[in-house]
């Protein structure tokens, strides 16, 4: 099964953006992420359409940021994007008729729509500038604020 990695792409392209002075080139994007211009157009076409980059034409054209990065979340640029589901699993349609299979796909629902909203939640805490400062804080030496699962298994935020 192939992962959706848009999301971590354009997070990663926009921490880039922002620790260099906030704007680049589809070029330079397309390099960084070892993918062609005409893709990174097409997919930061969904940030200048929610208002987080601004794009200019022509030679030394390319994407800037529109907004400051602590004004925007890892949700808000999960939301941009198009998505059809966080997770890659989910129930059977195989027979609805059956009370079994009915149970199951209720379980599931509910167990997966649990997740997804706790997954939100923590992705609607971290803003880009708290990535950035990430970035800064591990080059430093300093804790990288990443979420960790303890034994137990509850998600907690360290550091920041």
């Amino acid at each position: 099964m192939r992962l959706d990695t848009r999301l971590a792409r354009l997070l990663h392209v926009l921490v880039h953006m922002h620790l260099r002075g906030g704007s680049t080139t589809s070029d330079n994007i397309a390099l960084m992420l070892h993918t062609n211009p005409v893709v990174v157009r097409r997919t930061m076409a969904a940030l200048r359409d929610a208002g987080y980059v601004h794009s200019a034409g022509g030679r030394g054209g390319g994407w800037e940021l529109a907004r400051d990065p602590a004004d925007f979340t890892v949700r808000d640029v999960y939301e941009a994007i198009a998505h059809t589901t966080l997770f890659a699993l989910g129930p059977a349609d195989d027979n609805p008729a059956c009370p079994v299979e009915a149970a199951v796909n209720r379980y599931l629902n509910d167990a997966l729509g649990a997740a997804e909203a706790a997954m939100l939640r923590i992705f609607g805490k971290k803003s880009l500038a708290k990535i950035s400062r990430d970035v800064t804080a591990s080059t430093s030496g300093e804790s990288s604020g990443q979420v960790q699962g303890p034994a137990n298994g509850n998600l907690r935020q360290t550091g920041r």
